[in-house]
């Protein structure tokens, strides 16, 4: 019956608008953005016109009026998804120049809807009939939940207030997408070409592969004469200031690594500035004191106070472990090397921390790169989840077409040679639930870091209708592959698949009838504890067994390197911890107390004003990473005001895999319970209520800080 999914084409004359399940990605050229987008935007524009003609409030229902809002703009979001999409994975300057043609008038159209006077009567019309006060579960939830973001994003305001607010709208879709781009453009732009092996010793064979590999992705070099290329793809460069004995290549890499968003054509200060002046000035419109008000007013925080309380508790239960560990640190090196001055340069900090953490462990992460080819583990991954959250994965046969090609075959079209698919069906029924693509290394045209996203949110079966399935995507850029070994990631890189592929199980186990409750559309504070809670399994021995295989002879990781893994795991735990606060607290009081900051001051000596306590002291001042921090400013909201959250959902995932731990981690029955209670509700009901119907009662900070071994003994 999934034929017509998997393998059904639509008549190709708007290919962003396609109608097939899987997408047709060598149709997706930026010459046909405009046309495509400025179709999907008269059609939406008709859809929302007729739910704001006259009306007889008899004729109104939940499908007329809720349902009918719902779906006039999927065929928009969808095409203007696929847009954004291509843009991280796929960047090019026609695609580029297209997109930014279009970004007004979405984001107008977009910022329009809850300002519509007649739309916004329509819906308080149907508030007050007989059927909405009768409405109860989701569907009632949808109602409240339409009704707040109506009055949350301007419907109450006066004429010049909802005018000014888009304008508003409007200038931070455009600035945000210029942060972005710079980010992308001033990464790509740097480079340092090593002709001089020597200056690599100290760096694992790995880490040198892959610099060679760098240079000959730009004909550089060659077997007899080797060059290396370091750029500034977090799996390339890293490496060399983790481990590269030449102090001065490592500085120089690491004022590489500052030059991203920072000077010249690409420099994001004045952005950031006026990022944070347009999200105050909508604050204030909507009626709050700050953009943290504003945001968080429906997040499990609520407000910008609470959270930074959140974290400045949390900071303060860590400073003494954190000056502990900065003192450990510069004993060891005073040890090692008599003729330092005491005080660390930025370069040299990871250096003399994976020097000390070998030598108080005899671990060195490089030992376990061997048992983590990429291959092994996401299968052994899949393995593991099936066995947890009863389903099936199956791998596809796909193929790539350059864009503007024909493609030949039945094979799952991608969108690059590397990219895979899948189809993950429910193991007792057999039932599609969904599929996805994943796309894991670096390239040129490819933003940083590492996502989960979706193209379609399906829908559980009904009397009338059947499944309709989700589709998903999971984007790293983890370290790739070289002539002579495959794709070795180290045991944080495995953390990051695990963690993201709990963001797309969220939304491929969604059950909920309404899409924008299904999946990932839940709270942003709670949308991270399915993913950090996956991180969990790459800590125990019983599912490491699944994944952890040594690619050349297949054997697990040995109990003894194993049992040096475990010991290390909370090595620097509380640095760690306190510079993902020092994110969490940058964000938060830009966004309440220090939005003003073009005219308030430096970035830079804000920024560390703020953070007093919070960093490590180092000899040289390293800029802010603001100008790079893509979660805060590359879009209009994205993370900003929100960072805590990773914090927050660590606390809730922490102490929730506390169950899996009782039951001997790969429990079928605790991991079934986590897909009915957590994984298939999406945000159909309050996330507080989620977890308590979980645990059985409310989150432990405690369990934490035991796990990160942040208490006193």
């Amino acid at each position: 019956m999934w034929d017509s999914y998997r393998f059904g084409m639509s008549e190709n004359v708007h290919p962003f608008l396609q109608e097939d399940f899987q997408i047709r990605w060598s149709a997706l050229v930026p010459g046909a953005i405009e046309a495509d987008i400025k179709k999907a935007l008269e059609d939406a524009n008709g859809r929302i016109e007729a739910l704001c003609e006259d009306f007889d409030l008899e004729e109104l229902t939940f499908e007329n009026t809720l349902i009918a809002l719902e779906e006039a703009t999927e065929d928009l979001s969808m095409a203007w998804g696929l847009v954004g999409h291509l843009d991280s994975v796929r960047n090019s300057d026609e695609l580029r120049d297209a997109q930014n043609v279009m970004l007004p008038e979405v984001t107008q159209f977009f910022s329009r809807i809850p300002l519509n006077d007649r739309l916004w009567k329509r819906i308080k019309s149907y508030v007050e009939s007989d059927e909405a006060k009768a409405l109860e579960g989701v569907k009632l939830r949808l109602l409240d939940e339409t009704v707040k973001d109506f009055v949350r994003s301007g419907a109450d305001l006066p004429a010049d207030k909802k005018s000014r607010l888009e304008e508003v709208e409007a200038g931070l879709a455009k600035v945000t997408q210029k942060f972005s781009e710079n980010v992308l453009d001033s990464t790509n732009e740097w480079e340092l070409i090593i002709e001089d092996t020597k200056r690599l010793a100290g760096l694992p064979a790995t880490a040198v592969s892959v610099l060679q590999s760098e240079a000959a992705a730009k004909n550089l070099g060659s077997e007899d004469e080797p060059v290396y290329r370091i750029t500034l793809k977090a799996p390339v460069y890293f490496p060399v200031l983790e481990y590269a004995d030449d102090a001065d290549l490592r500085k120089e890499v690491w004022e590489g690594s500052i030059t991203v968003g920072r000077g010249g054509d690409y420099d994001n200060t004045e952005l950031i500035a006026e990022i944070l002046k347009l999200r105050q000035e909508k604050a204030e419109i909507l009626g709050k004191a700050n953009f943290a008000d504003q945001v968080l007013e429906e997040r499990m925080a609520n407000n910008g106070a609470t959270a930074l309380g959140f974290l400045e508790d949390l900071a303060e239960r860590t400073q003494p472990f954190f000056q502990r560990e900065i003192g450990e640190l510069k004993e060891f090196r005073e040890e090692q090397d008599s003729s330092w001055d005491g005080v660390f340069e930025p370069w040299d900090v990871a250096y003399w921390a994976e020097k000390l953490r070998k030598a108080r462990y005899d671990f060195d992460e490089e030992e376990v790169r061997p048992y983590f080819a990429i291959d092994n583990v996401i299968e052994g991954m899949f393995r593991l989840c099936e066995k947890v959250f009863g389903f099936k994965i199956v791998e596809c046969d796909s193929a790539f077409t350059e864009p503007g090609g024909e493609p030949e075959g039945d094979a799952v079209e991608v969108w690059h040679p590397e990219v895979k698919f899948y189809e993950l069906c429910d193991e007792t029924s057999g039932e599609l639930l969904g599929s996805f693509y994943a796309d894991w290394h670096p390239r040129v045209d490819k933003r940083g870091g590492a996502w989960m996203n979706y193209f379609k949110t399906g829908t559980p079966p009904t009397d009338k209708e059947p499944r309709r399935p989700h589709l998903g995507l999971i984007c790293g850029n983890l370290t790739p592959s070289s002539a002579d070994k495959p794709a070795l990631l180290t045991h944080r890189e495995v953390e990051t698949v695990f963690h993201e592929f709990g963001h797309l199980l969220h939304h491929l186990m969604g059950e909920v009838a309404i899409k924008s409750l299904n999946g990932i559309h839940v709270v942003w504070d709670f949308v991270e504890l399915p993913s950090q809670i996956m991180e969990n399994f790459c800590w125990s021995r019983v599912s490491l067994d699944f994944f952890a295989k040594h690619y050349q002879t297949g054997e697990s990781i040995p109990e003894e390197l194993f049992q040096k893994m475990l010991g290390a795991r909370n090595f620097q735990s509380a640095m760690v911890q306190m510079r993902q606060l020092a994110f969490g607290k940058m964000d938060l009081e830009l966004h309440v107390n220090h939005h003003g900051i073009g005219t308030e001051g430096d970035l830079d000596s804000v920024v560390r004003e703020i953070l007093k306590g919070y960093l490590m002291p180092l000899a040289t001042e390293p800029p802010t990473m603001a100008r790079r921090f893509t979660h805060l400013f590359a879009s209009a909201t994205g993370y900003a005001a929100g960072y805590y959250s990773y914090k927050w959902a660590e606390v809730l995932d922490a102490d929730a895999f506390t169950r899996f731990a009782d039951a001997g981690v790969i429990s079928p029955e605790v991991g079934r319970e986590f897909r009915a209670k957590i994984l298939s509700q999406g945000g159909s009901r309050d996330a507080g209520e989620l977890f308590r119907d979980f645990m059985g009662r409310d989150p432990d900070l405690n369990s934490l800080l035991e796990r990160s071994g942040l208490v006193a003994k």
